[in-house]
């Protein structure tokens, strides 16, 4: 409600006192919604179960044995699982809502308690033997099954990071740049061929209409993995560096434009922080190598200065241009 238009009407005459006093109480009294509060508070209720669940198993291993952990993990499973099957609205390509405040917490519990599972299984039993790239690929198999049948995002994202961890890489938001290695060239191209992949997932999800509202996730992943293999490119690839930026200049451009066509600032505000490190680092790297004495520390420390404020400028004017798109 938009009381200033009330106020203009009844500075106008056009609204009686009594009608403006109702108006200004209904104002006061508005509900306040506590969806997303109430979201978080039960995503985090999951994760501290799991969480302490974890914990009470490793403090009591001794005394309770593994096959009964084994037992209540998969007790809690498959029950999680059983109510999701029994209650999950009809199958459909299309987004479809959840059935009810509950289903999405219960579904991510039992995806949560799948993964230890076979974790647990092959870590005490080591049934798959030696091929802990099977350990890991089944659950990811799993989890996007997951994902599609009951239309759950957050399933997605730990499906396509079972994807990343099964091929290598250590990918979360606050491990991400300690445990990427920037010097191992299988992990690069792994990270810039499943960057590709997810693009593609994400390209064809909308073009077929298939779960169109996973192309954001799939697309995000994408994006931090090609910038990441480009800038581990531009690292490792010394005496090619500058072929790296060119590559990383051209993928900001990409993603610059898919930013600007779908209105997100999200895509504008990655590209430009990737891109500022790759340009600072080549920008760094050329000026050492012209003159590596402690005179060229004059001309870094201005530039990242300068260009620091310039960074902000220019991600609040593109705010501004992307919200009058």
């Amino acid at each position: 409600m938009d009381i200033l238009v009330f106020q203009k009407l009844h500075a106008e005459g056009q609204l009686s006192d009594e009608s403006f006093e109702k108006v200004k109480m209904a104002e006061r009294n508005k509900l306040f919604s506590l969806h997303w509060e109430l979201r978080t508070v039960l995503y985090l209720g999951i994760l501290l179960l799991t969480s302490g669940l974890g914990i009470l198993v490793y403090k009591n291993i001794n005394t309770i044995g593994h096959q009964v952990i084994l037992i209540f993990i998969a007790l809690v499973c498959t029950g999680s699982f059983f109510y999701c099957f029994k209650k999950k609205p009809p199958y459909s390509n299309n987004r479809t809502a959840s059935p009810n405040a509950f289903f999405d917490y219960i579904l991510l519990l039992g995806c949560l308690t799948m993964i230890t599972f076979m974790g647990y299984l092959q870590f005490q039993y080591n049934i798959f033997g030696t091929k802990n790239g099977l350990a890991a690929f089944i659950p990811m198999a799993l989890l996007f099954f997951a994902a599609y049948y009951f239309d759950h995002i957050g399933v997605l994202t730990m499906a396509i990071t079972n994807l990343c961890a099964w091929a290598g890489i250590a990918l979360s938001p606050l491990t991400v740049l300690q445990d990427f290695d920037f010097n191992n060239e299988t992990i690069l191209s792994a990270a810039a061929s499943i960057g590709v992949l997810l693009y593609t997932a994400g390209y064809f999800s909308v073009k077929q209409k298939f779960k169109a509202h996973f192309q954001f996730t799939y697309h995000n992943f994408s994006a931090h993995l090609l910038f990441l293999a480009t800038l581990g490119g531009m690292f490792l690839y010394d005496a090619i560096y500058l072929l790296f930026l060119v590559i990383l200049a051209a993928l900001s451009y990409f993603f610059y434009r898919k930013a600007l066509k779908e209105k997100s600032f999200y895509f504008v505000f990655i590209l430009t922080l990737y891109f500022y490190i790759g340009f600072g680092y080549a920008l760094v790297k050329l000026i050492l190598d012209i003159d590596d004495d402690f005179g060229a520390a004059f001309f870094i420390l201005p530039y990242f200065i300068g260009s620091a404020v310039l960074l902000i400028l220019f991600l609040i004017r593109m705010n501004k241009k992307i919200r009058t798109l």
